[in-house]
């Protein structure tokens, strides 16, 4: 029975907690057993809050008995990227630039998770300051793909992704600023949500490009997914009863975000397509041309934005980074303010003409990404292959940002490869609702792979 507790979806164990027949403390140390023992330990997590965990663990368990449960997730443990603060325990955001980096206060979501009974594993490997989508780190770590052992696992929050897919956390806590949640969540087989830029606090998490970065978790379940929002915002979980697909108005994202897709990625999204109008929604395909427009414009908004926040600390020590994702920073020095502010003033005009266009659709449908995991080895010898697929791996996911967006991706079904529904911003519990059901009608969940 313990054994099963490495593949459950967090809100199964916390149903086991109030049930009575999972003891927080033996839950958490289960999982912490099985990440010391584990083959790939260090490069997955980046560092473990034994002591805490332990604590907490003992907190939940007194609840439980007493029945004073703070909500369904109280007991269950979490592994957090790099980026969140935890007092007293030393946050690098996978960068040599910060190590020995030591807060004195956790990050807000933390805090939140922390106060709703949640309990913290430790803290995962991600790529290098999140400005990668690979999840290659040869600074720190690569964590390893669940699906290719010679592969990358996405990026940036690439152990976050790897915990939760090899049995090491029921759920991780990530951040996406281009698709940081999605991508690793797609290339692992897992749900992981986007939500909309400003919803979610950011106070104690190393920023990357502050308009942009969001806060999102990586999981199991659809249903793992919208419980954890609402822990993060200490909020209400939406409602995901009743959920259905008849009747839904969905559309396909026509153009580039179809465009240069490798054989398996169209195979799982065609698959996953179908299975929703077999559900009864309404698919309808439909261009939008201003995302070429917007895709063009991400240079001037992200890389200059990441440019003034990180420069001053890259120029003291630039021999401590990857050179790929130093020169990446170094380029937003190229760009100037006015450019940087004629590319916002007109992302905001392109934004609302997405609305239009998107209006009286309920999401709207796209690959998560456009290939599989690249190869570790061929990424770091080959300058052309490293470029191809560092720019095709962001591609669709930094739709959802440009524009404003939440996202969810699913696991279609085909290994690595990964369904992906924007909604409108704020409009997460509408889009849970729908994730909900196309989970269903998808047929496919991700069990943890823990070899040992």
């Amino acid at each position: 029975m313990v054994a099963a507790w490495l593949e459950m979806t967090a809100a199964d164990l916390g149903r086991g907690i109030a049930a009575g027949e999972i003891s927080p403390v033996a839950l958490t140390e289960t999982f912490l057993d099985a990440i010391r023992g584990h083959q790939h330990r260090d490069r997955i997590y980046a560092r473990l809050t034994e002591s805490r965990a332990l604590a907490e663990a003992a907190a939940a368990h007194d609840r439980a008995k007493a029945g004073l449960r703070r909500g369904l997730l109280d007991g269950v443990p979490l592994s957090w990227k790099d980026l969140f603060d935890t007092a007293g325990v030393a946050t690098e955001a996978g960068s040599a630039l910060l190590a020995g980096r030591m807060p004195h206060r956790d990050a807000r979501v933390l805090r939140n998770a922390t106060a709703a009974g949640l309990i913290c594993l430790g803290k995962t490997h991600m790529s290098e300051l999140a400005f990668s989508g690979l999840g290659l780190n040869p600074i720190t770590a690569t964590p390893p793909c669940i699906n290719d052992a010679a592969a990358v696992p996405g990026g940036s929050s690439s152990g976050a992704a790897a915990s939760v897919a090899f049995g090491l956390a029921p759920a991780a806590i990530g951040s996406d600023t281009g698709g940081s949640v999605r991508i690793p969540a797609a290339w692992n087989d897992l749900v992981g949500l986007k939500t909309t830029a400003g919803r979610v606090s950011a106070e104690g998490v190393v920023p990357l490009v502050e308009s942009f970065d969001t806060v999102g978790p990586l999981t199991r379940s659809v249903e793992d997914a919208a419980l954890l929002l609402a822990v993060l915002e200490g909020g209400k979980p939406a409602d995901l009863r009743g959920a259905q697909l008849k009747g839904a108005r969905l559309m396909v994202l026509e153009t580039t975000a179809l465009e240069h897709l490798r054989d398996a990625p169209r195979r799982g999204f065609e698959m996953a397509v179908a299975a929703l109008r077999d559900a009864g929604a309404l698919v309808e395909a439909r261009p939008v041309p201003e995302v070429d427009e917007a895709l063009v414009l991400s240079a001037a908004l992200f890389n200059a934005e990441a440019n003034a926040i990180w420069r001053d600390t890259i120029a003291a020590a630039p021999e401590k980074m990857f050179a790929r994702i130093r020169e990446r920073f170094d380029s937003g020095a190229a760009i100037s303010g006015p450019d940087h502010v004629a590319a916002w003033r007109r992302m905001r005009v392109l934004r609302a003409i997405w609305a239009e266009r998107v209006a009286g659709y309920d999401a709207v449908l796209l690959p998560t990404s456009a290939i599989l995991p690249p190869e570790v080895d061929r990424l770091m010898t080959d300058a052309d292959y490293y470029v191809t697929e560092n720019l095709l791996t962001l591609r669709n996911t930094r739709i959802g940002n440009l524009f404003g967006l939440c996202a969810l991706t699913l696991p279609t079904g085909v290994s690595s490869t990964g369904l992906m529904l924007m909604g409108a911003p704020f409009g997460e519990e509408r889009l849970l609702r729908l994730g909900a059901a196309a989970e269903a009608a998808l047929g496919v969940r991700r069990k943890s792979h823990n070899p040992g």
